[in-house]
Parts: C-alpha cells; structure tokens; sequence
C-alpha cells in the first residue's frame, strides 16, 4: 500500500483513493493523521532565534542577505 507524505497509508488505485478522500470529506471515515516527527520545543526555539538574530542586525546587512536571496532566486528561475 502507497504511503502519504507523512507516512499515512492510502489506497494503491485511482478509484479507491478517490474513495477514501470522498469519505474523508463527507465525515464518514476519519483521517488518520500522524506527527511530522519534529520537536515542538526545537521549533519553537528555532522561530525565536530567527527573530532575535533579526533584530539583532542592521537594516544594512538584513538587506544585503535579502538581496542575495533573491539574485539567488533568480538565479535558479534562470537555469530552468
């Protein structure tokens, strides 16, 4: 049986999947979802670093990184 991308098992065929996401969507039969696998906390914290290394920097430097993101960006939109 094929799995989703969380590791959720769905039906192998066409017909029987779109089944399932019907019954799904009409509340007959519950999703069965599981954990991403991550840690709340580590993520949590990841979100706070992010914000305090922001504000920590000068607009100067958030703007030359931003720059560089998005040449970079460009850059790939280029190559296909």
């Amino acid at each position: 049986m094929p799995k989703g991308p969380k590791g959720e098992k769905r039906p192998a065929d066409v017909i029987g999947n779109a089944v399932k996401v019907m019954r799904i969507a009409t509340g007959e039969e519950e999703e069965e979802l599981t954990d991403d696998g991550k840690n709340k906390a580590a993520q949590a914290l990841g979100k706070k670093g992010g914000k305090a290394r922001a504000e920590k920097m000068s607009a100067e430097k958030r703007t030359e990184i931003a720059k560089k993101a998005a040449a970079t960006r460009w850059a790939a939109k280029d190559k296909k």
